[in-house]
């Protein structure tokens, strides 16, 4: 076999292959985790960034800039050693999400602020109050333009969960890590965990472009231009 060829401990990949696709089933719901949170605290926090109210505005510019400004090793430490009694489980999840969420804020304020202003004004004419011009008119829109961004932040945070397992959690970094301990084959091991790594990222890519491609198809342009061209037709 071509690996053979390469020197590789082939013996040795199949053996742990089963044990890094446990790692890879934790990293894939550290990261599901870590964006779900971030979403909901990402939607809030980029809203209040562009709230009129300075204290708001102020506050969530601050904890976005703390955030992104922060390396997520450093927030990671911080979660873990700052609060006793912290879980392993617990502390990476807490400190991915909050660091997603600071970004995640950033995709949300610009998805907002990219809806025409005539939309907005429309739904003043008709009578809405601000938070039903943002549930029935913006948001909606804004969902539908910030799905690249939030799948490129999927992707980002899938990989950068890796840094997790400098608390011990076991992800597939760590287990690949603890593989090569016990083995000193750290090639063969680090290699199999980039793989599944991108594997992964690359499924999640691919089904993000379906959703894109989805929401294109069904937008209420293309649907409008569409019954207009049967209009005519018929």
């Amino acid at each position: 076999m071509w690996l053979d060829m390469l020197g590789l401990d082939t013996a040795l990949m199949y053996r742990n292959i089963t044990y890094l696709l446990g790692g890879a089933v934790t990293t894939l719901v550290l990261t599901a985790a870590a964006v779900g949170l971030g979403l909901l605290g990402g939607t809030f926090l980029g809203m209040a960034r562009l709230s009129q109210n300075r204290v708001i505005n102020g506050l969530a510019s601050a904890y976005v800039t703390f955030f992104r400004g922060t390396p997520l090793l450093v927030q990671i430490f911080i979660t873990f050693y700052g609060f006793p009694g912290t879980t392993r489980w617990s502390a990476a999840i807490i400190a991915l999400s909050m660091n997603s969420s600071a970004y995640i804020a950033e995709i949300v304020r610009a998805g907002i602020q990219s809806i025409d202003i005539g939309q907005t004004e429309a739904a003043i004419a008709g009578g809405l109050s601000p938070s039903q011009r943002l549930r029935y008119i913006i948001l909606p829109q804004a969902f539908r333009r910030i799905i690249p961004p939030l799948g490129n932040e999927f992707i980002a945070m899938l990989k950068d969960s890796s840094l997790v397992s400098v608390i011990a959690l076991e992800d597939l970094l760590r287990r690949a890590q603890l593989v090569v301990t016990s083995t000193y084959k750290p090639f063969e091991m680090f290699i199999m965990a980039a793989v599944m790594y991108l594997i992964m990222t690359s499924v999640i890519s691919w089904f993000v472009t379906l959703i894109e491609k989805h929401l294109q198809n069904n937008s209420p342009a293309r649907l409008k231009n569409a019954s207009v061209k049967k209009s005519m037709v018929a």
